[in-house]
C-alpha cells in the first residue's frame, strides 16, 4: 500500500487535494501530515498551498517540517501545488523577497499590468482556465494532450519560464513557468484537484510516477 502524506501546515485546501488523491488511487493511504514523522513516514509527498508565501515558510518552520519537507523532496516523489510550487524557489517579492526552499532557481514575481496580445488590461489574481503547453516530455504529462486547459488562481508567478526545469509555461501577460520539475521532484502552479479529467491524470499518473524521468 502506498503511502502518501499531503503536508497540513495550517494553509490551503488540504481535504479536496486528499479526496482527488484517494479518488485516482483508492487504494494507497492518504494522510494530512502535520509533523515530520508523519511525512518521513510516507512513500510519496504531495505539497499543496493557498495564501502568502511568508505564512507558509514561517508554519514551515514554526511546524518544524521544514527539513523533512527538503529531505523528502530529495528522497521520494513529491508534488508541489500553487504555493507549494512558488515555495520550491529562492524567494518571492511577495511580502519583500522572502526566501523559499531553494530546489529551483528562480525568483517568484506578481502580475504587474498584465495584459494580453490585444492590448486589454489582464485581472489579477490570474483566475480559471488556462492553457499548459508542455516545453519538455515527463512521465506526468503521460495521457494529458499539450495544451491542456487547466484551473489556476494565483497572484504571484514563478518568472524562470526558459530554465531547465520548466516543463510547462502558460501565457498571462507574461509567459511563466505553470509545471517545473527535476528529478523527483514535479510541481504545477495550477490545481490538478480542481482541473476536471487531465488534472485527475495527472495526479493518477503522480501516483504511478517512481520518482525518475524515464518512466513511470
Amino acid at each position: 500500500m502506498s503511502r502518501v502524506a499531503v503536508l497540513d501546515y495550517g494553509m490551503g485546501n488540504l481535504r479536496s487535494v486528499a479526496k482527488a488523491l484517494e479518488h485516482v488511487a483508492p487504494k494507497a493511504r492518504v494522510t494530512l501530515a502535520a509533523d515530520a514523522r508523519a511525512v518521513a513516514a510516507a512513500d510519496r509527498v504531495v505539497f499543496p498551498g493557498q495564501g502568502a508565501i511568508k505564512g507558509c515558510m514561517q508554519a514551515l518552520v514554526g511546524d518544524k517540517l521544514y527539513d523533512a519537507v527538503l529531505q523528502a523532496a530529495r528522497e521520494r516523489p513529491f508534488l508541489g501545488i500553487c504555493l507549494g510550487l512558488q515555495a520550491l524557489y529562492e524567494c518571492s517579492e511577495e511580502g519583500g523577497n522572502i526566501a523559499g526552499l531553494g530546489l529551483f532557481p528562480g525568483v517568484v514575481r506578481r502580475f504587474a499590468a498584465a495584459v494580453d496580445p490585444q492590448g486589454a488590461r489582464l485581472k489579477v489574481p490570474h483566475m480559471g482556465w488556462n492553457r499548459v503547453r508542455q516545453v519538455r516530455a515527463h512521465p506526468l504529462w503521460e495521457g494529458i494532450a499539450d495544451d491542456t486547459r487547466f484551473y489556476f488562481v494565483h497572484s504571484y508567478y514563478a518568472d524562470s519560464a526558459a530554465a531547465p526545469e520548466t516543463v510547462g509555461v502558460t501565457d498571462y501577460g507574461p509567459r511563466f513557468t505553470s509545471a517545473a520539475a527535476y528529478g523527483n521532484i514535479f510541481a504545477v502552479q495550477f490545481h490538478p484537484e480542481k482541473s476536471q479529467r487531465a488534472g485527475l491524470r495527472l495526479l493518477e499518473n503522480f501516483m504511478a510516477w517512481d520518482g525518475r524521468t524515464d518512466k513511470c
